[in-house]
């Protein structure tokens, strides 16, 4: 059966959302993208060339993947942070948008139906979903995807407050259950969208799982002085050359499985609160017990509480 979120005990109800400890996943709906579509406009013009070559584009879909799971398995999952990516086609009647990471995934509106399915079902649950990178998108798209965004939630849709006021509590007696951030200026007409710049994400782009833990440990003790939420990427990211030279292994082969260990590690050793983690994303989350791991760190923040009791 589903696996419903820690979070349902009433003793979490009135602690900060950004006390608290999620789990997110990178380019969260890569699971599927598809090969016969064009290489998306995310990607450099070497690359497109390339892509004409249909082999490429195979391999390209093996390094485009970072989760096998589908939305729905991942929030059934424990996942509640989602890292969005969205393009229009070039070319394209309408202004339908998709996900993508390098190749065109699926529809957003898909999607964004899927969740809501998911938040129908389980009504004391809260998501974020993080639209972060835009592409080949004029205002007209943006107008097109925010309408979208209204239809599929509705009121679950929770309006711009200070990051101090969200609660459990507060979400439950508003009935509200997603919060959307929208890193495009066009977020200043709605007040259901939260700015980018309350969801940071610093992005540590190093193949070498030291630094990368190095990093994080650095733009967490910087994050207190924002009142934000917070992001730690636990990624590690392919060069080009990681890619050349491991072609045809994949990402899951070269750089995940050999590294997930040692960041699991480091996040065994996280606390949720103030100066704490808040947000861990990670790429193929379910290779190892990840989700288990990060969400019982949130007892931590009971134990503080009763110590101060």
């Amino acid at each position: 059966g589903t696996w419903v979120y820690v979070f349902l005990g009433s003793q979490f109800s009135k602690i900060k959302y950004s006390w608290l400890l999620f789990l997110g996943s990178h380019d969260s709906f890569s699971y599927w993208v598809d090969e016969k579509s064009p290489v998306g406009p995310d990607q450099a013009t070497a690359i497109k060339r390339l892509a004409r070559i249909s082999l490429v584009k195979k391999i390209m879909k093996k390094w485009s993947v970072t989760q096998n799971l589908t939305f729905k398995e991942q929030l059934e999952g424990g996942i509640r942070y989602f890292d969005l990516r969205v393009s229009s086609k070039p070319g394209e009647i309408g202004q339908d948008i998709y996900f993508i990471h390098g190749l065109f995934g699926i529809k957003v509106w898909d999607g964004l139906k899927e969740i809501n399915t998911f938040l129908e079902q389980h009504p004391k649950e809260v998501i974020f979903l993080d639209f972060n990178h835009f592409y080949a998108m004029d205002d007209s798209h943006h107008y097109f995807l925010i309408s979208r965004i209204r239809s599929a939630f509705g009121s679950k849709l929770c309006s711009v407050e200070c990051v101090e006021y969200v609660t459990l509590q507060y979400m439950w007696k508003k009935k509200h259950q997603v919060l959307i951030f929208y890193h495009y200026p066009l977020y200043q007409e709605y007040s259901f969208l939260w700015p980018g710049n309350k969801m940071p994400a610093p992005w540590a782009n190093t193949t070498n799982v030291h630094k990368l833990l190095q990093f994080l440990e650095t733009t967490l003790e910087e994050r207190s002085r924002y009142g934000t939420f917070h992001v730690s990427q636990a990624i590690l990211t392919p060069r080009v050359k990681t890619i050349a030279w491991h072609l045809i292994r994949g990402l899951k082969n070269t750089l995940v499985h050999r590294n997930l260990p040692m960041i699991l590690n480091w996040v065994k050793t996280q606390k949720p609160g103030v100066m704490g983690v808040n947000i861990i994303t990670s790429d193929f989350v379910e290779l190892v017990d990840f989700a288990a791991t990060v969400i019982a760190l949130n007892d931590l923040l009971l134990e503080e509480d009763e110590s101060a009791a």
